[in-house]
């Protein structure tokens, strides 16, 4: 069965996380039942990473500030939380469900699949963002001081 999806509430959470204008910095989308419904959103990495449990699956969607000293931008993540406690049928099904989150979920720089907190950090989607990102250029000073 297809789930369906709670559209009117997940797109203003998801437009509220794209603006420039707000603060919010994040989106939880939970799976209940066959229905995915706005969780909770937020400003806070750990409130994110937080709203995510071991028997949950949904998606989460957060802007990552990004660049060097001559160029700030946000950059946006989608994320598939399968916790370690879902079922292997469920599991499964979160292929289908992705497609029915990216029906309102439009423009992301990376997506991220965890199904466990080893790389839920903030680090590694830092990271993740910055590859995708392609050159960073700086002012050629090192941090170490020389000027080298």
């Amino acid at each position: 069965m297809i789930s369906k999806i709670d559209k009117q509430t997940i797109t203003k959470a998801y437009e509220d996380i794209r603006s420039d204008s707000n603060e919010t910095q994040w989106g939880v989308f939970i799976i209940e039942g066959d229905t995915i419904k706005l969780s909770g959103t937020g400003n806070s990495f750990d409130e994110f990473k937080s709203s995510f449990g071991d028997g949950d699956r949904g998606f989460g969607f957060i802007r990552i500030n990004t660049g060097d000293e001559l160029s700030k931008r946000a950059k946006f993540v989608l994320v598939t939380w399968v916790g370690p406690g879902v079922s292997f049928v469920k599991k499964a099904k979160m292929s289908v469900d992705k497609t029915v989150i990216k029906e309102v979920i439009l423009n992301y720089s990376v997506e991220i699949l965890l199904d466990n907190d080893t790389d839920f950090t903030f680090e590694y989607f830092k990271t993740q963002v910055d590859k995708a990102g392609g050159a960073n250029y700086g002012t050629g000073k090192r941090t170490d001081g020389t000027g080298n």
